[in-house]
């Protein structure tokens, strides 16, 4: 085996998460909710790692289905919690902490809790295989055919909500629909690429889209592009370095943003 099929397959892997975090990382930067994300990611580890508690290997469908049974009930608490009076942002960080807590106290009474710990953090995408690609990309599909099916309710909902409500919008069905997919999407993300890679994939290509362009097409382009770039860039230098490949992909995440940043000021202008 040639190394380009050797690492093909975390390539296609790391494409198919690049096109649904990109489009879902812009409406949670609207939404001003960035840390939902990780929540939702860590809600579904410690749906995982309760499984394992019962001897279900993480990545085994049963794995997958209590991972998405706990995503999908915080999923439905996200939605109808639009208390004006405390943050939303704050609600998700207590949840994060409280899930990780768990997760950790979970983890204590396996036998190998930490490698467990390890491989949800940043899991193990070199390693994916080509059922479970074609899986997650027949999941994807169907939702973003959900999401460009209703783009103009889920986008006005996402960037202002008060107009949506004076259009007739039911905030709390839409919050519900877009909070339900985004599970959706984190639980079968993290099952492949950890919860790490998965919030990468998420912020950075959306937030770069943001520094350069005031609209969703060109955010969306540019952000694709970031996602496939950053992806290759990271997946062969750890093949090189034989260094772990999520870590590295999320390192080079993080020079992309820092490049962005960088570029934008350099140019001293206002966004296209």
């Amino acid at each position: 085996m040639t190394a380009v099929e050797f690492l093909l397959p975390s390539f296609i892997a790391c494409l198919i998460l690049t096109g649904i975090h990109a489009y879902l990382g812009i409406h949670v930067i609207s939404r001003g909710v960035i840390f939902i994300d990780i929540a939702l990611a860590q809600i579904a580890a410690l749906g995982m790692t309760v499984a394992l508690l019962f001897g279900f290997a993480p990545e085994s469908q049963i794995a997958y289905g209590i991972g998405l049974v706990f995503t999908f009930a915080a999923s439905l608490f996200f939605a109808f919690f639009r208390e004006k009076r405390i943050p939303q942002e704050a609600v998700i960080g207590v949840a994060f902490a409280v899930s990780s807590a768990l997760a950790l106290l979970v983890a204590d009474r396996l036998p190998h809790g930490s490698e467990h710990l390890k491989f949800i953090l940043t899991g193990n995408i070199l390693w994916v295989g080509w059922h479970q690609i074609a899986k997650t990309a027949v999941i994807y599909a169907a939702l973003g055919f959900l999401h460009y099916r209703f783009r103009r309710s889920f986008l006005l909902v996402s960037t202002d909500p008060e107009e949506a409500q004076r259009k007739g919008l039911r905030l709390w069905f839409w919050d519900l629909l877009f909070y339900l997919s985004f599970g959706l999407v984190i639980t079968s993300s993290v099952q492949i690429g950890g919860i790490l890679l998965v919030f990468s994939f998420l912020i950075v290509p959306a937030l770069i889209g943001f520094l350069f362009y005031p609209d969703l097409r060109r955010r969306l382009l540019l952000g694709w592009l970031v996602g496939g770039l950053t992806s290759l860039a990271g997946i062969t230098t750890s093949y090189l370095a034989d260094w772990p490949t999520g870590a590295v992909i999320v390192a080079f995440f993080g020079l992309s943003l820092f490049l962005g940043i960088t570029v934008r000021r350099l140019q001293r202008g206002p966004v296209a």
